[in-house]
């Protein structure tokens, strides 16, 4: 029979194994950047409301998107390709952007969610700030005439992305980013996004759930390569990361 974990700060994490039925698999410790980079080289992520203990999750089955499947509706995928041929222009009215504002774009998560109950608390931005600063974390961000409307952020390890959450200002505004993501990681054999929770949503983009041990497997042989290179700068279609040319001034803080 399974049993919850509890953790204290120098407590290794129990296999993902014991994990109880729902995926909760332990309590406790701490969201150091020790902590977090062990977490998810294993499969395990927090996932906490603001007042609780820190718990730590690694659900079966797993939902991941394999980037080779992503699918992009008729319209979108309209909408993408007149951003793409006016995306190098130095009037660019849409440029999509990786890592220019980090802070900005887990803020507008946090935001998004604020009404049903967000997981994204200050303890989880702070945690998360500081794995982009180390490198781990990036955002990919649409901008509109200078404005930030939309992105996503997640880890990156070895060949697999880790998506944590998504916001929109504007209609489509964070589908745009995920498919610029897709290009990237395909560009830079990353073969996998892992969407942790299956949804209805993610399945439209082509996601399945996938038998947990399928998933750490399919993890571990991914952890065998360096991540790609990532800089702040403008993502273009095909997944070329350019360097920083168009100065936006990142939104203050929210």
């Amino acid at each position: 029979m399974s049993t919850l974990a509890l953790l204290s700060p120098h407590s290794p994490f129990p296999s993902v194994e014991a994990a109880l039925p729902g995926g909760l698999l332990a309590v406790g410790a701490d969201l150091s950047l020790e902590r977090l980079i062990a977490a998810y080289q294993r499969g395990i992520f927090p996932w906490f409301s603001e007042g609780d203990p820190i718990l730590w999750w690694s659900p079966d089955p797993r939902m991941v998107l394999a980037t080779a499947q992503f699918k992009l509706s008729r319209s979108l995928a309209k909408k993408c390709r007149q951003i793409a041929k006016q995306e190098q222009a130095p009037d660019a009215r849409i440029q999509i952007r990786t890592d220019t504002c980090f802070g900005d774009v887990i803020r507008h998560c946090s935001h998004t969610r604020a009404e049903q109950g967000t997981w994204i608390t200050q303890d989880i931005i702070d945690a998360y700030v500081r794995m982009h600063e180390a490198g781990y974390a990036h955002s990919v961000e649409t901008w509109v005439e200078g404005q930030l409307v939309g992105g996503l952020y997640g880890i990156c390890m070895g060949r697999f992305f880790f998506g944590e959450s998504m916001f929109a200002l504007q209609t489509d505004a964070s589908k745009i980013a995920l498919y610029y993501l897709v290009q990237f990681l395909r560009a830079n054999h990353v073969p996998y996004i892992d969407c942790q929770q299956e949804t209805a949503h993610l399945a439209s983009l082509g996601a399945a759930a996938m038998p947990r041990a399928d998933f750490v497997q399919l993890l571990q042989q991914g952890q065998r390569y360096p991540a790609p290179t990532w800089h702040s700068g403008q993502l273009l279609d095909g997944g070329v990361l350019c360097s920083e040319r168009t100065s936006f001034a990142p939104e203050s803080a929210l």
